[in-house]
């Protein structure tokens, strides 16, 4: 029974890193897609809207010479 327990417990131990690693690796891709979702949908609701027609030509000033 106790080398049981030992062995599972140093099986767990050595894989740790490995299963956090797994673990961020996941979340950092899930939070990578959710941003890329997010970011669109701000930036065009940040941006004015395009104006679909122009006034006149505005006229430059005459020079004095």
């Amino acid at each position: 029974m106790s080398g049981t327990l030992v062995v599972g417990s140093l099986v767990l131990y050595t894989r740790i890193p490995s299963l956090t690693k797994l673990y961020i690796s996941e979340l950092k891709l899930e939070l990578t897609q959710l941003v890329m979702e997010m970011v669109p949908a701000k930036i065009e609701k940040a941006l004015p809207q395009l104006p679909t027609s122009t006034g006149p030509a505005v006229e430059l000033p005459k020079s004095p010479f």
